[in-house]
């Protein structure tokens, strides 16, 4: 009889800390959580933008091709950086309103 109240305590003392640092767990990836939509809602706003993931893929293809173009202007292809600037630029004035 001594014996199963003591498992018992014990089955009730473990579940409480599991429970505890779940908890913890949750509250400090909650704040990431919080933290990055924070982020994309003010980036969203800011640039006057939908808050989709298609709009957020788009902006970072934009701006991979704004780099691009600049890279390019480094290597003196002149060419290839007109049209990744023209490209970059098109595709971020169709996105932002």
């Amino acid at each position: 009889m001594q014996v199963e109240s003591f498992f018992e305590w014990l089955g009730q003392a473990l579940g409480t800390v599991i429970r505890y640092i779940v908890d913890a767990l949750s509250g400090f990836f909650g704040l990431f959580a919080d933290a990055g939509a924070n982020f994309i809602e003010g980036l969203s706003r800011t640039l006057g933008m939908d808050r989709s993931l298609i709009s957020l893929i788009a902006l970072a293809i934009g701006l991979m091709l704004l780099v691009g173009a600049f890279r390019a202007f480094f290597r003196r292809s002149i060419i290839a950086g007109v049209i990744y600037l023209f490209l970059g630029l098109w595709l971020l004035s169709w996105l932002i309103h």
